[in-house]
């Protein structure tokens, strides 16, 4: 529908408003302008499920595919990423996933999956549940308990995708861990493909440790405390008692014994006392709870508000922990006789962090992406500790090290292949072929690299795979990464090379295409030999070097003139790259942004360009231009116009690209000048600029 045509007196209307005293927008506090609403997660999903109709090649679909969602993540400029699970025929495709991404509008933008064509097979088996289950039983090593089994679509096990028997067998393994063995059973030869279990493990055995002095927090009871914490969705800590739960993983409603305190100190710093493991334990839900939140702004493992539950005193001398996907659920043993709890800061944050992965991208944990999965627990445990900072275990890039007498950790990070089991540095060709906890080195040592950088440091010595120098960008940028590329790029088969593109485009979100941090994510990937992909970052946006003086506004105004506000880093939207964005108009009323530079264009400049990216979003309807961005050039007194835009095409951050051959061995000044008119806002943000002499 249009939008009326009595606009003058409405403008009046308004200025007279602004006559009257109200403060004009210029000089409000702040931005404050009207913040169009953003999606919700019912509308990205109804979204995302149109666009999947309507685009069937983009995510490879039949007629008989349908889509279910298992995640949506909304960025701050309205941007979603919406992840489905896929059936066919009403059957679940494992490996079929598929993350939608769509603009602001709901259009779309691009998607992620591994599959490589739509599928099109028989869904009638003729192998038997019985003769699949009995199968996957054979292939358990402990005590069973349960099995179950359903018809699936197997896109993992093979390169053609097939019917297969998905058989699920619970039980309790030789060390006591709880266990659901995954075996995709061919349905019509009978043979077992990809296997894995859902409760993942530290891999090793060895002392636990104390947190030292540390604050928890816990709930008020009858006659005293619970460990139960009210401000991180209730997370609670509970002794198994020494008990096992059953192997079908469903545990009990009270399963294990609550943890009460009278005067809300807890445990005594010795194993005496039954409650000091029971410390550690709370101190790691709470440890990971806030990196996650702090950092990632994750509300919860699940992102739903809801705490995780630990038991500990697990088993008998269960020498162990590990998260228990069917439960969601840590749990943690007392270690063989004569040994310590297994406790540990960046134990508690890895195994947690399954959860993370099993809410988001659910990778496999066979395979490459089995390799990954254990990675990307490796990275959280070892950020949690960092971000813990505590006294008594100083943080390192070490995993488990304080889980072993001689000091010998799991895992190393700067050069996996120490610990002497078979982890790697470098990827190969082999590298899909190994146990998750060792293909997981070469994500382990990309990580490493892309934080702290090659050569020798306080953390490590960290070789290259191929003799090169890569400068590390520290951990705050490289978990950012890493996090959006798990979140919102990878899916559950993803490979070593995929995940190379995965962070490629995280780092592109976040920091920019030509940034030092992409750059570095491309240098650490072949310094581990995850070859390049099509997915690359890009020097500038144009060919050339860029002219400008602080083109990605990350200095503020330094180099620019501008209207008051403009050059910001305000949080009601978001920079394309960085932090610092120009942020013209939004403010619903008659208002006038500029933003200009001026540059001296080289008469030996074969095509010199203007480039920047424009991102648009308006709450203006209807095809009349009311609110407009003029680009203009000013050389002596010839002024061009070079382009216009206005709320009639919104878009997200968009790459524009204009012609400046005509100020050749010329000074240029370049301006963007936005016009609002009286009411309805549109937001014209710029951000990653350049002029190139080409």
């Amino acid at each position: 529908m249009n939008r009326p045509t009595l606009r003058a007196p409405l403008a009046l209307a308004l200025g007279g408003l602004l006559i009257a005293g109200a403060l004009s927008p210029a000089t409000a506090a702040g931005r404050d302008r009207p913040t169009p609403p953003k999606p919700s997660r019912t509308e990205a999903l109804r979204d995302a499920e149109e666009q999947a109709a309507e685009h069937p090649a983009a995510v490879r679909a039949g007629d008989h595919d349908t889509f279910r969602s298992r995640s949506v993540l909304l960025d701050k400029d309205g941007s979603r990423h919406v992840h489905l699970d896929r059936s066919y025929r009403g059957l679940p495709v494992i490996g079929g996933d598929v993350v939608v991404h769509s603009a602001p509008d709901g259009g779309l933008r691009d998607t992620d999956l591994t599959l490589k064509h739509k599928l099109s097979l028989p869904t009638k088996a003729r192998v038997t549940a019985r003769q699949a289950e009995s199968k996957a039983e054979s292939l358990f090593k402990g005590t069973r308990s349960e099995t179950e089994s359903a018809l699936v679509i197997d896109a993992v096990s093979t390169a053609t995708p097939r019917l297969a028997w998905q058989v699920k067998v619970h039980g309790t393994a030789k060390d006591q861990s709880p266990s659901h063995l995954n075996v995709l059973v061919d349905a019509k030869k009978g043979s077992a493909g990809l296997t894995w279990d859902d409760f993942h493990t530290a891999s090793g055995s060895g002392h636990g440790y104390q947190t030292g002095d540390v604050s928890l927090s816990t709930t008020a009871v009858s006659g005293g405390y619970q460990l139960k914490d009210p401000s991180r969705g209730n997370g609670e800590t509970r002794d198994a008692m020494n008990q096992r739960v059953p192997g079908d993983g469903d545990i009990p409603a009270g399963w294990g014994s609550a943890l009460t305190d009278s005067d809300n100190v807890w445990g005594n710093g010795s194993l005496s006392d039954r409650a000091t493991v029971a410390v550690d334990a709370h101190y790691g839900i709470q440890a990971t709870w806030d990196y996650f939140k702090n950092e990632h702004n994750r509300n919860g493992i699940a992102d739903d508000g809801v705490g995780a539950r630990s038991f500990v005193h697990y088993g008998e001398n269960y020498g162990n922990a590990g998260w228990d996907t069917e439960g969601f659920a840590m749990y943690y043993g007392d270690g063989d006789a004569g040994q310590k709890p297994f406790t540990q800061i960046d134990i508690a944050g890895h195994e947690m962090s399954h959860g993370v992965t099993q809410s988001t991208a659910d990778l496999i944990y066979a395979g490459e992406s089995g390799g990954l999965n254990e990675a990307t627990s490796d990275i959280f445990g070892t950020l949690v500790e960092f971000n813990t900072d505590n006294p008594a275990d100083r943080p390192d890039y070490l995993i488990g090290e304080k889980l072993s007498s001689d000091g010998q950790p799991l895992r190393y990070m700067d050069k996996p292949s120490q610990d002497g089991r078979g982890s790697q540095d470098c990827w190969t060709s082999n590298t899909k072929n190994l146990n998750p906890h060792y293909s997981s080195g070469v994500g382990n040592h990309f990580f490493y690299l892309l934080a702290v950088g090659s050569g020798t440091s306080a953390w490590g010595n960290s070789p290259t795979c191929n003799s090169s120098t890569v400068s590390g960008i520290g951990n705050s940028a490289s978990g950012a990464i890493w996090y959006r590329a798990l979140t919102t790029y990878m899916t559950a088969d993803t490979t070593y090379s995929e995940a190379r593109s995965a962070t490629i485009k995280a780092a592109t979100d976040l920091y920019g295409a030509s940034s030092a941090q992409c750059a570095t994510v491309e240098k650490a990937w072949s310094a581990v030999s995850v070859a390049p992909t099509s997915t690359t970052c890009s020097t500038t946006p144009s060919n050339g070097s860029n002219l400008l003086s602080n083109p990605g506004f990350e200095s503020g105004n330094t180099g620019w003139d501008a209207s008051s506000n403009v050059i910001t880093d305000d949080s009601d939207r978001s920079a394309r790259s960085g932090r610092f964005y120009a942020w013209l108009n939004g403010y619903g009323s008659t208002h006038t942004d500029t933003l200009s530079q001026t540059v001296s264009v080289p008469s030996t400049a074969q095509a010199p360009k203007l480039s920047f990216y424009l991102s648009i979003s308006t709450e203006e309807s209807g095809s009349t231009a009311y609110d407009t961005l003029k680009v203009r050039a000013t050389a002596g007194s010839r002024t061009s116009t070079l382009a216009g835009y206005s709320n009639t095409s919104p878009s997200g951050y968009t790459l524009r690209t204009l012609d400046l051959s005509a100020f050749k061995g010329k000074t240029v000044t370049i301006k963007f000048t936005g016009t609002e008119d009286g009411s309805a806002a549109t937001h014209f943000l710029i951000d990653d600029t350049a002029v190139t002499a080409g």
